[in-house]
């Protein structure tokens, strides 16, 4: 039985390197196919949240080829944070080879773009989304510019990282069965608080795929119909109690739901002049 795998290619250059390495390697491996996205010139900080995104709607393994150290840093730091494998293209021959010339190993130490407010407003967003992802430091939320609500799995990570690629704070929150929100999001006045929701058939599937990627068959509760049927439920009516706007996601992508969550911090900005 053959086995699909995601393959994201990430590169500062043509892709040329990364795409020949994972041609190859997959070519050496029985019963995989390989389902392939590359990015391209990839130089930049603020280029980094929008791949994150990707990679949190849809897991995979990461192979790039990008030197400069504080995007590098960046891309891996963010892998690491949504548990995603990841390797340098050119790792482990860089070192090999440094070991046996006995020569220091160069890096960029910046991405070497113009520094200016737009670029470092998209940095401070990443930063601060994916230290506020999934529920981390719920109880202090009113840095966000906006902050995301709903049950696991509603698409809250990957919106949040594009969020962030267009320089907005966005933080999420999950809401728990039989566990009360957090103290710190019913206490937030600053931030634009968004329910996000999903039809419980589609996301019954979404978590199923979810377990079988983990192997994990120990939470019966976690993809079963009748169960998310209460748990959607039960979020709603919390998103409906707080006034907080609902925005279904089932069957919208990731950039219409971020569009949706900028227009209406634009229409929140307007209101308030």
């Amino acid at each position: 039985m053959s086995r699909t795998v995601a393959l994201y290619l990430v590169s500062h250059a043509s892709g040329e390197l990364v795409e020949m390495l994972a041609r190859n390697a997959v070519t050496q491996l029985a019963g995989v196919e390989v389902r392939r996205r590359l990015w391209k010139m990839v130089r930049r900080l603020d280029q980094v949240p929008e791949i994150l995104g990707v990679l949190a709607a849809s897991p995979g393994y990461v192979l790039h080829s990008i030197s400069h150290s504080d995007v590098r840093e960046a891309l891996e730091e963010g892998c690491r944070h949504l548990g995603i494998p990841y390797q340098f293209a050119l790792e482990p021959l860089i070192g090999q080879l440094a070991a046996y010339t006995g020569a220091a190993v160069l890096s960029h130490h910046s991405s070497g773009d113009a520094f200016d407010e737009d670029y470092f407003r998209r940095v401070e967003a990443m930063k601060y989304t994916l230290a506020h992802d999934d529920g981390v430091e719920s109880d202090d939320l009113d840095g966000a510019d906006v902050i995301i609500v709903g049950v696991s799995r509603a698409t809250k990570t990957p919106t949040c990282m594009y969020l962030a690629s267009r320089g907005i704070k966005a933080a999420n929150v999950p809401l728990v069965p039989g566990a009360p929100p957090p103290v710190g999001l019913l206490r937030a006045n600053g931030p634009l608080i968004v329910g996000l929701t999903v039809d419980p058939a589609r996301l019954a599937m979404i978590r199923a795929a979810r377990l079988s990627a983990l192997q994990d068959e120990s939470n019966g509760d976690y993809a079963d119909l009748d169960a998310l049927r209460k748990e959607v439920l039960e979020a709603r009516r919390l998103f409906i109690r707080r006034g907080w706007p609902i925005i279904d996601a089932s069957h919208r992508s990731i950039e219409q739901t971020a569009s949706m969550i900028i227009d209406m911090l634009r229409k929140r900005a307007g209101d308030a002049n």
